[in-house]
């Protein structure tokens, strides 16, 4: 009898990354996350399963991704959060989120652990390996993976501006 596959952490990068590059090879998608060719591959291949992509395709499906990461993420991979720390900013941290959070409820500083990163917080335990790496690398790539922290941990306010806002990035692919 068959396993039950299921996503992982990763692919919520992959498919974030297929949204900026459509349909783009798995040798470049794997050198962009900094992994191997094969993990990527078995990332598409269960975003493929889950409908987030096309059957045969690279092509992220833009509602059924939006759909997840708005009402699944944070259930199906709950934030884990540690001690204060240098990193990387992300959720509400992440500069360009926290303006359009704009004044209200306070926003705490969560950080990706990074040695020498630019700012101090509360860390949040990354969705992969490599995270700081390639969110250094490619800042549209960071925002989104800051926006889907921030549905993850924010509050419900908090929550439905990132999601909004995570609608425009993947409508736009950040153009």
């Amino acid at each position: 009898m068959p396993s039950q596959p299921s996503l992982r952490p990763f692919d919520i990068a992959v498919a974030l990354r297929l949204v900026l590059v459509p349909e783009d090879r798995y040798e470049p998608l794997a050198l962009a996350l900094a992994t191997s060719t094969s993990a990527v591959h078995r990332s598409v291949a269960r975003l493929q399963h889950a409908g987030i992509c096309g059957a045969g395709s690279r092509t992220v499906l833009d509602s059924s991704l939006h759909e997840f990461l708005v009402y699944g993420a944070r259930y199906a991979f709950p934030a884990v959060h540690g001690p204060e720390r240098t990193g990387l900013p992300t959720a509400g941290a992440h500069p360009e989120i926290a303006t359009v959070f704009g004044d209200g409820e306070p926003i705490r500083s969560l950080v990706w652990p990074m040695e020498g990163g630019p700012a101090r917080g509360e860390t949040l335990v990354p969705l992969f390996n490599g995270v700081t790496k390639v969110a250094a690398r490619d800042g549209r790539l960071h925002k989104m993976l800051a926006c889907v922290d921030a549905i993850r941990v924010g509050s419900t306010r908090q929550r439905g501006t990132a999601s909004e806002l995570l609608q425009h990035l993947i409508a736009t692919r950040l153009q």
